[in-house]
């Protein structure tokens, strides 16, 4: 039997974007979710104009790749880069406008709530047909059919059809069955986007164990977390082409380092008749303002002095998402002589492994002459940059807003003596 799970050579899809008959009544018929999906293309895509009222949307454009059996591949890219397209193309939903796929096994997907469920049929009947559909036998659907029922948490409502289901307990059941089914290929799209926090740490579970069956698993979603943790290779999406593939830690630096946003350096004009804090600039260890956990950052500074400070102090701050303060670091002239005559003075703080906890943070600078006397400045809110816990894995999920710091600590266990 191949080694290859799926095949894509040359797969593109091209939508007809017609003002003259409309936009929706030019793609119905091909989409699945017309609306939906066409507000994400505008403004992605490649797009070629054909006439004043027609339009061309490249929505994926020569994509080739092999994934073999086994594989857990992440799918990245921003929102309109051609994700969902290709999935949908695998899933057979759509037909691509040029290339063709190749698949070896039964694919499950699960790209929108309720994708596969029919809505007068109850939940107990959706998973049998699901099942079906697969080509299971009744008795094989029956053999998994507690645990899907345990883990989507809906055996109260599962003799009610699931048109009646809130979008939580559809997502929760469809999940269920497309991970207990056993395709020998799943197809995930943002599956984490809905369902609370104790839903998702169990997708995520659930996926994870998946993996390690050995199936084949498409993961797409925004959550780059997960993607991290659960993938071992990426394919970066933009403007329907495929720009990247490869070990999904080097995919996912290429997506930051494409997705950085200027903020992470403040600048300000100097002042002619007081010392101010003209540059502030956040080096995190990746690119696009991402920090990992327990590697070295550093925070650069630029002080322009019109006139010498007696006993110049330099402070920041490191606030988390909820604008509480985490961290504060500081230095004086006493320590490293700094501002004493005229002139531009760089300084920088080297944190060799940063224990901030996973989250989002701002910095804020303090400038002053001496600790505790004249202030000179003080500058909020500045340098965002992103803690995360690439590629460590825990028993546990990591979680946001669980703690604030993480530090070293050494433990130290005594032999036990007998009483």
């Amino acid at each position: 039997m191949s080694e290859v799970a799926i095949r894509a050579v040359g797969l593109s899809k091209l939508y007809h974007l017609n003002k003259s008959c409309g936009l929706q009544q030019s793609c119905i018929g091909s989409l699945s979710a017309p609306i939906r999906t066409i507000k994400s293309w505008l403004g992605h895509g490649i797009v070629e104009k054909t006439s004043e009222f027609d339009a061309n949307l490249w929505a994926l454009k020569d994509v080739s790749f092999d994934i073999k059996r086994g594989e857990v591949v992440g799918i990245i890219g921003p929102n309109g880069a051609g994700k969902s397209t290709l999935l949908k193309i695998l899933s057979r939903i759509t037909d691509p406008t040029e290339g063709h796929v190749e698949i070896q096994g039964r694919v499950r997907s699960l790209l929108e709530v309720g994708t596969g469920f029919h809505p007068d049929l109850t939940g107990r009947e959706n998973i049998y047909l699901n099942g079906a559909i697969l080509g299971l036998k009744k008795a094989e659907i029956g053999r998994t059919f507690d645990e899907i029922v345990d883990f989507a948490e809906v055996d109260r409502f599962l003799d009610t059809p699931v048109k009646y289901y809130s979008s939580g307990m559809y997502m929760r059941l469809a999940f269920s069955v497309a991970a207990h089914l056993e395709p020998d290929i799943l197809l995930v799209d943002e599956v984490l986007a809905v369902g609370d926090a104790a839903f998702q740490k169990k997708s995520l579970g659930k996926m994870r164990h998946v993996a390690r069956e050995g199936r084949t698993v498409l993961f797409v979603s925004h959550n780059l977390q997960a993607i991290s943790v659960l993938t071992n290779r990426g394919l970066l999406f933009s403007g329907g082409r495929c720009v990247s593939d490869g070990p999904i830690s080097s995919v996912l630096a290429q997506y930051l380092h494409e997705e950085m946003r200027p903020d992470t350096i403040y600048s300000d004009g100097p002042s002619r008749s007081a010392p101010r804090i003209t540059r502030v600039e956040v080096r995190t260890s990746k690119p696009g303002n991402t920090q990992v956990n327990d590697e070295s950052i550093e925070i650069r500074f630029e002080i322009t002095t019109p006139e010498p400070i007696d006993g110049a102090a330099l402070s920041f701050q490191v606030f988390n998402s909820l604008q509480q303060p985490i961290l504060h670091l500081w230095t004086f002239d006493s320590e490293r002589p700094m501002c004493r005559e005229i002139g531009v003075f760089r300084l920088v703080c080297r944190i060799p492994r940063l224990h901030l906890y996973m989250g989002d943070y701002t910095l804020t600078v303090h400038l002053s002459e001496r600790a505790g006397g004249k202030k000179y400045q003080t500058i909020e809110g500045i340098c965002p940059f992103k803690v995360v816990m690439y590629g460590k894995t825990r028993e546990f999920e990591w979680k946001p807003d669980a703690c604030a710091y993480l530090e070293d600590c050494d433990w130290e266990v005594e032999s036990a003596s007998s009483i």
